[in-house]
């Protein structure tokens, strides 16, 4: 009976998370001399944007409002008085309450990128998967884009790396899951900070997400993150859409073993391959989906063989000599041992075409 009710709900999340990563929502930390009843403050649509804030954060709310192809779905506002100088609070805030991406418009004025890197890297360590726009800020980490335009002209206001990072947050939030932010067009910036080709590409190497002017438009250099030390990584790493993805797999994983099997059921090799088919079907949806391309999920058996030998008084030889059919069987306690492989659609964005004639 157990089955059918957990593959529903498995399914049921992959779906709502397709939709979330298509309408992603932002998390912003503001400084204000007023700081408004009811912070922090989620705002939905400009009608949201509390009058008591100054023009200037009312502009950065608005920035990030913009989003790319649909608007963010929301934008989670944590107001800090003027006169604070860390974040600490606004820390524990989106430490509970989950978004997408963060930004910080006065980061760099308050020489706090340094401490957003080190607990954007200790949270997502801890399994919360809050990634940032950071101003000019080699983090080398898949969860923090290092914007890194030094200027740029939007509705004829200027704006630096460290102002802009809300239009960018917003952007990404806004980009839907079946697209990359590589190559976006911003309407509303008439001009920015003048790289050639080369530069760009440099810049991209670096970890560093630009925006170039082709002649006629300004657009995203490439979507990348600030990752460039690839130790114990993968290139795709890199790429934000393949992290967003990521994340999702992971946090949703997660949340719905623990939600709807931890300690609901016995550790019985039947109850194993209940959860493990919940877990396939929550993959076969993101697959329909088109967010990853394929992906294994089995029995680890060699750690299953690597645990009886250890705790169950199996002797190796006859632990070695057992076929995977029967060590997958084979009691652990509490523990359960699946291996996944995933591999994780790309988008178009590097197109080869040679014409002969």
């Amino acid at each position: 009976m157990g089955l059918p009710a957990m593959n529903i709900t498995f399914v049921a999340r992959a779906q709502n998370s397709v939709k979330r990563l298509d309408h992603g929502s932002v998390g912003m930390v503001l400084k204000d001399a007023k700081v408004p009843s009811g912070n922090p403050v989620t705002i939905f649509s400009s009608e949201d944007i509390p009058e008591e804030l100054g023009t200037d954060n009312k502009n950065q709310i608005a920035l990030a409002l913009r989003g790319n192809d649909t608007a963010p779905q929301k934008v989670v506002v944590y107001v800090l008085a003027t006169a604070e100088t860390d974040y600490s609070k606004a820390f524990k805030y989106f430490e509970r309450k989950k978004v997408d991406w963060m930004c910080f418009p006065s980061a760099k004025k308050d020489s706090q990128t340094q401490k957003i890197t080190d607990w954007v890297k200790a949270q997502r360590e801890a399994r919360n998967r809050v990634k940032a726009v950071l101003p000019e800020t080699e983090a080398d980490t898949e969860g923090i884009v290092n914007y890194a335009t030094k200027i740029v002209t939007a509705d004829g206001k200027s704006y630096t790396a460290e102002t802009f990072c809300s239009r960018i947050a917003g952007l990404i939030a806004g980009t839907g899951s079946d697209q990359s932010v590589t190559f976006a067009v911003l309407d509303d910036v008439t001009a920015c900070e003048n790289l050639n080709r080369k530069a760009v590409e440099t810049a991209i190497d670096e970890g560093k997400l630009v925006l170039f002017d082709d002649g006629e438009k300004i657009k995203v250099g490439r979507g990348v993150t600030s990752l460039t030390t690839l130790t114990g990584k993968q290139s795709p790493w890199k790429k934000i859409r393949v992290v967003e993805t990521m994340d999702m797999l992971n946090d949703d994983i997660v949340e719905l073993v623990e939600d709807n099997y931890i300690g609901k059921y016995q550790n019985t090799y039947s109850n194993k391959c209940l959860l493990l088919s919940a877990i396939k079907t929550y993959m076969d949806e993101i697959l329909v989906n088109g967010l990853i391309e394929d992906y294994s999920i089995k029995f680890d058996v060699e750690k299953i063989r690597k645990y009886v030998i250890e705790n169950e008084k199996i002797k190796k030889e006859d632990a070695e000599a057992m076929s995977d059919e029967e060590m997958q069987k084979q009691y652990t306690d509490e523990k359960v041992y699946f291996k996944a492989t995933v591999t994780i659609s790309d988008v178009m964005e590097d197109i080869y075409l040679n014409i002969t004639a």
